[in-house]
C-alpha cells in the first residue's frame, strides 16, 4: 500500500492530538482528548505523563480509523508539544518518577534568584537566549532533583531520564532518547550558537549530563515507532510555537506568525542567526531540517489568552462554553472602562515578572458579564500589542502582517480589535491548526513524502483578513489605561 498520509501528534496543555493529513495538507482526520489540569499549590500546575501517554495512544487509534487507515498508509509521523513542561522517568519501567511539572508552575522563583547570584542574568542571557523566569524547563528539572527523595544520585548513575514532552512521547514510541533544537533552546541549558548541551549552565543548574536526550534536528527520522503506528518513521520534533510557524510557512527572515491557544505566543523568523532582544523577547531556534543550519526567532511568549477565556467558564460560570464569550461581549458596544490582566502566573513577555498577579481593573456599578466577557477578550490583544511593540523595537523591520492561528482565531470580534490595536492586516490561515500542520510538513519533508519549502509554501492559504478601523486617537487611549491595569498588577508577591 503506498503511504498517503502523514500524521502529527500534537501533545498540548490541555488536550492531546492526533491529526492525519494529506498530500496538498488537507486534515482527513482528528481526534483529540483532554487531560486532568493538578494544581497542588498555589501557582504549581502538574500533569499525569502516564495519562497523556494514554490519551496519545487513544487519539492515535481515533484519528487513524477515522481516517480509514492503519499504520501502513503513514508516510510519517511528527511530534508538537508544550514546550517547557519537565517530564523524569525510570530508563528501566519507563514509568514516571513524579507528576510532569507544567509551563505554567511558578514553583521555581526562589531559585532563580539564586541561580541570577551565581550565574549572572545577562551572562544566561547571552547564552541561551532566555531570560531568568520560572517558564523554562530547566529549573522545573533542579526542582525535581532537589526535592524528589534519591532522584539526583539515581540521575548520576543515569537510571532515571528527563525530557519534554516531544522525547517523553518519542522514547514511549520508538525508544530512543532524543530532542530537537526548538525544545532543547527552551531548557535554559542548551548553547544557542553550539546547538548542544552547556556544561557551565549544567553545573549552575546541577544537572547531570547523564539524563539529558540527545539533540537533533526538527526534521529527521529518529527512529520507528512500535505499537499502534509499528513500523511507520518518527521523523519530526517541533516545539507547539515552532511548529505554528513551520506550519504557517514562515519560513522568510521578517515573517511572523501568533498562535492563540492556552497562551499565545508570537514568534518573528530572524534568519540563520540569533538576534538578541533588548526589549523583553526571547532568543529561540526556530526549527532546523536535517542537514541545513538552523534558523532562528525572537518570540514574545504570553502566558494567558484562551485560559482566561476557560477562567471565565470554569471559575466564574459566566459562561457554559468558551465559544460564548464572543455572544457574550457583543451584548455590550465596550468594555465600559473595565480591563482584565490576566498575570494569574506574573506577566511574561515584555515585563517578565513573577511578582506579578491578575487584576480587574476599573470596576464600576455599571459594569456587567458582557463588559467583563469583552475585557477579557480584548486582554489577548493588548497583551499582543506589547509583544509586538517589542519586537520592533527589537527588529530592522516593523510588522507589516501578522499571521493568526489556533482555536481563538474563530472568534471574530477578537481578530477584528486585534487588528484595531495593532493597526496591522490580520490574516488567518485557512487550516487553523497550523501547530499540527507543521509537525506534519517537518516529518513529510524529513521522509521525502514533501521535496522541499517551496512546496510547502504553495499549499498556505488564507480564509479570513481583518483590517483596523479604530481611530487612531481612540486607540492611544485605550492603549494608555491598559498600561495603567498592567502597572496595577506588580509587585503583589514579595
Amino acid at each position: 500500500m503506498t503511504a498517503e498520509y502523514v500524521a502529527a501528534i500534537d501533545q498540548g496543555t490541555t488536550s492531546s492530538r492526533c491529526i492525519v493529513f494529506d498530500r496538498a495538507g488537507e486534515i482527513v482526520a482528528v481526534a483529540q482528548r483532554e487531560h486532568r489540569q493538578i494544581f497542588p499549590r498555589p501557582g504549581w500546575v502538574e500533569h499525569d505523563a502516564e495519562e497523556i501517554w494514554d490519551n496519545v495512544q487513544l487519539v492515535v487509534r481515533e484519528a487513524l480509523d477515522a481516517a480509514g487507515t492503519g499504520p501502513e498508509g503513514l508516510a510519517a509521523v511528527g511530534i508538537t508539544n508544550q514546550r517547557e513542561t519537565t517530564v523524569v522517568w525510570d530508563r528501566a519501567t519507563g514509568r514516571p518518577v513524579a507528576h510532569a511539572v507544567v509551563w505554567q508552575d511558578t514553583r521555581t522563583g526562589p531559585q532563580l534568584r539564586a541561580l541570577a547570584d551565581a550565574y549572572g542574568e545577562e551572562r544566561l542571557r547571552a547564552r541561551t537566549g532566555l531570560t531568568l523566569a520560572t517558564y523554562f524547563a530547566g529549573p522545573k528539572l533542579r526542582w525535581l532533583l532537589d526535592h524528589v527523595d534519591g532522584l539526583r544520585e539515581r540521575a548520576g548513575r543515569g537510571e532515571v531520564l528527563f525530557g519534554t514532552m516531544d522525547s517523553w512521547l518519542i522514547w514511549k514510541l520508538t525508544g530512543r532518547h532524543v530532542t530537537d533544537v526548538t525544545n532543547a533552546s527552551r531548557t535554559m541549558l542548551m548553547d544557542l550558537e553550539t546547538l548542544d548541551w552547556d556544561p557551565e549552565l549544567l553545573d549552575a543548574l546541577g544537572v547531570p549530563a547523564a539524563m539529558l536526550p540527545e539533540i537533533r534536528s526538527s526534521a529527521e527520522v529518529y527512529g520507528t515507532a512500535d505499537g499502534l503506528l509499528a513500523g511507520v518513521p518518527v521523523a519530526s520534533a517541533l516545539g507547539d510555537q515552532q511548529a505554528a510557524l513551520f506550519g504557517q510557512t514562515c519560513f522568510q527572515p521578517g515573517e511572523a506568525k501568533c498562535t492563540y491557544g492556552t497562551g499565545s505566543f508570537l514568534l518573528l523568523n530572524t534568519g540563520a542567526s540569533p538576534v538578541t532582544s533588548t526589549h523583553g523577547l526571547l532568543t529561540t531556534v526556530a526549527y532546523r531540517i536535517d542537514g541545513q543550519p538552523a534558523a532562528y526567532a525572537l518570540e514574545g511568549a504570553i502566558a494567558v489568552t484562551g485560559s482566561l477565556v476557560q477562567w471565565l467558564r470554569d471559575n466564574l460560570g459566566l459562561i457554559a462554553t468558551a465559544a460564548e464569550v464572543e455572544d457574550l461581549a457583543r451584548t455590550v458596544d465596550d468594555n465600559g472602562g473595565c480591563y482584565v490582566v490576566p498575570a494569574f502566573s506574573g506577566l511574561f513577555a515584555p515585563h517578565w515578572r513573577s511578582d506579578a498577579r491578575g487584576v480587574i481593573a476599573g470596576l464600576t456599578g455599571y459594569i456587567t458579564k458582557g463588559h467583563l466577557a469583552r475585557a477579557v477578550l480584548e486582554a489577548s490583544a493588548w497583551q499582543t500589542r506589547e509583544v509586538v511593540d517589542a519586537m520592533n523595537a527589537d527588529s530592522d523591520v516593523a510588522l507589516r502582517r501578522l499571521r493568526v492561528d489556533g482555536g481563538m482565531t474563530a472568534n471574530g470580534l477578537l481578530m477584528q480589535f486585534l487588528a484595531d490595536v495593532l493597526d496591522v492586516p490580520v490574516v488567518r490561515s485557512r487550516i487553523t491548526e497550523t501547530t499540527c500542520l507543521g509537525a506534519a510538513y517537518a516529518a513529510g519533508l524529513a521522509v521525502g513524502f514533501w521535496p522541499d519549502l517551496a512546496t510547502l509554501r504553495a499549499q498556505w492559504r488564507s480564509d479570513a483578513q481583518w483590517t483596523a478601523t479604530m481611530d487612531a486617537g481612540h486607540r492611544e487611549r485605550e492603549l494608555h489605561k491598559w498600561r495603567k491595569a498592567v502597572q496595577r498588577t506588580l509587585d503583589w508577591e514579595d
